[in-house]
């Protein structure tokens, strides 16, 4: 009898579990997909963050909906114009991908993210904060790359940053191209360790290199 209570009782938790799990990952996949049509109307990623940071709430072992919560606030944060906003904006962030971290330390796709967060900071104002901000965001790329010599988005990131940086700086098309190159094989040859896993990047990799045709 012990036995069978025992069994019934694994196999109640198992179903749970597994309900549980499916209805995360629909939750993730539905919100992932809503990403990208969220640029034209940046407000709904700070709606998207909001919905990432609940279900990581919900479900507090997983990484990827703080990664994702943050994924979305730092983005907005390269659309707002009123720039004595962005810094609360990126802290939020920070916020968030540290809770990742915490459970998923040494990513590459985290470090990727903490570059972009620096690089918000840094672009409040670029002359006063390059010297602090711009060596953590380059000190994360280089984090990122070292984790994962295989992710396209350290090089995405840093290709795209060496683009927008004038000439007399060392950037332009020039030097910016052969990363954004090689950023692209990569994601030819990438394959996402899940649905939900990150897998973003390669069109806007695309787009700079053929602005620099």
């Amino acid at each position: 009898m012990k036995k069978l209570f025992l069994l019934a009782a694994v196999s109640f938790f198992t179903i749970v579990s597994f309900a549980q799990s499916e209805k995360y990952i629909a939750s993730m996949k539905a919100n992932i997909a809503a990403i990208d049509t969220s640029f034209k109307n940046p407000a709904n990623l700070l709606d998207l963050a909001n919905k990432f940071e609940r279900i990581a709430t919900a479900e507090k072992t997983q990484w990827l909906a703080f990664y994702y919560a943050a994924l979305c606030q730092v983005n907005y944060t390269y659309m707002e114009q009123d720039k004595s906003k962005i810094d609360a904006i990126a802290d939020k962030a920070t916020e968030l991908i540290d809770k990742a971290d915490a459970l998923q330390p040494n990513n590459s796709e985290i470090s990727c993210l903490k570059s972009m967060i620096a690089s918000a900071h840094m672009m409040v104002n670029p002359m006063q904060r390059f010297m602090e901000y711009g060596q953590e965001a380059q000190t994360f790329i280089d984090a990122a790359m070292q984790q994962d010599p295989t992710n396209p988005r350290p090089e995405y990131l840093k290709g795209q940053g060496l683009k927008f940086t004038p000439e007399q700086f060392g950037g332009g098309c020039a030097t910016a191209k052969p990363i954004l190159q090689s950023s692209l094989d990569k994601y030819n040859k990438f394959k996402s360790a899940s649905d939900i896993h990150p897998n973003w990047g390669k069109q806007r990799v695309e787009m700079l290199i053929g602005e620099c045709k």
